[in-house]
């Protein structure tokens, strides 16, 4: 009776607990937050400063005194303390009395983490005020957020491109018949901006540049038009501030290795995909999400080394948040399932 009284006045909340965004989900409201995975700390206390959106404001800017931390790192908590102090953080926004009424939490991870990585996660939450916390691989959270009917015995492949990690999934009858999570995503394409940048100008960016110039002009097929976009930093020789201006041609060359590294874990999904689902799939397609999915020409460069259609889900970056959703909607099916 307890019980069902907890569950009637709590705020029950879905996180997409991201490499870069962390976006949380209020039952019966929507997504609510999307802010950086990112917090300020003091150095000699570690006491937190900002979190979300103020903290990335800090990052490469801040005095000697404070750092800017991505607690996150490939889809799972590098640093266990800051990310506890990050997701009470998100808790305690959204929930009126986490203190009095602790939310019940589900929480979307990277289908290839460790049972320790699992843990680390559960107990981050539950030391941060939730009262129960339910584990969903990312994939399939995707797949029932974009409304894939996943409980149907037909095949429904996904591809979430993150911050941190690309999870493929095929998915029936409401199980993953075959996953894989590379660590290749957004901020391995940024990195590769970055040592592009430094070694065909000398010109030292940071991550904040470097993930402006992939959003403006990040290519993974041959434009109509290429575009091109004026860079600001620093002359690596000289030392002096330099702005100089590069193209999307350019920009595609540099995210090369990375784009065929996604190409790559598609075309190996395709070939353990057991034949009566592959045949799903020639009708169905494969579906991207996940902020790495915008990159222009995505899906024409699945598409294309495939052999089968590939679009874009609608809000991809929402996809997975809004699949936390759906499940707090039905939690004690899914707690159920996963047990």
């Amino acid at each position: 009776m307890l019980s069902k009284a907890l569950d009637f006045f709590s705020n029950d909340i879905g996180i997409d607990l991201g490499t870069a965004y962390t976006l949380v989900y209020v039952k019966g409201v929507g997504v609510v937050i999307r802010e950086p995975s990112v917090v300020a700390v003091f150095n000699n206390t570690n006491k937190i400063r900002a979190v979300g959106e103020e903290a990335k404001r800090m990052l490469g800017r801040t005095p000697g005194n404070i750092r800017a931390i991505r607690p996150m790192k490939d889809g799972v908590i590098a640093d266990f303390e800051i990310t506890e102090a990050m997701i009470r953080y998100f808790i305690g926004k959204v929930t009126k009395n986490p203190k009095l009424i602790p939310p019940r939490v589900v929480i979307a991870v990277p289908s290839g983490i460790t049972e320790v990585e699992r843990r680390a996660v559960k107990e981050s939450a539950i030391h941060a005020g939730a009262r129960e916390v339910l584990l969903l691989q990312e994939p399939m959270a995707a797949a029932v957020g974009v409304g894939l009917p996943v409980e149907e015995p037909t095949a429904n492949m996904i591809v979430d491109i993150g911050g941190g990690t690309t999870e493929v999934a095929i998915i029936s009858l409401a199980g993953v018949v075959y996953s894989r999570s590379i660590r290749v995503g957004g901020d391995q394409m940024d990195l590769s901006i970055i040592n592009y940048m430094k070694r065909a100008y000398n010109l030292l960016i940071g991550e904040r540049t470097s993930e402006e110039i992939k959003i403006c002009i990040g290519s993974a097929f041959p434009l109509e038009q290429e575009l091109t976009f004026e860079v600001r930093g620093r002359d690596a020789v000289a030392g002096l501030p330099k702005t100089l201006s590069i193209t999307s041609q350019e920009i595609r060359d540099a995210l090369d290795e990375s784009l065929n590294s996604i190409v790559e874990v598609v075309r190996n999904a395709l070939e353990r995909c057991p034949p009566e689902l592959s045949a799903d799939l020639v009708d169905r397609g494969i579906v991207l999400t996940g902020g790495g999915s915008l990159i222009r020409g995505l899906d024409q460069r699945i598409s294309n080394a495939t052999g089968l259609p590939a679009f874009v889900a609608d809000n991809p970056y929402y996809a997975v948040a809004n699949g936390t959703g759906v499940v707090l909607e039905n939690l004690s099916y899914w707690l159920s399932e996963t047990r």
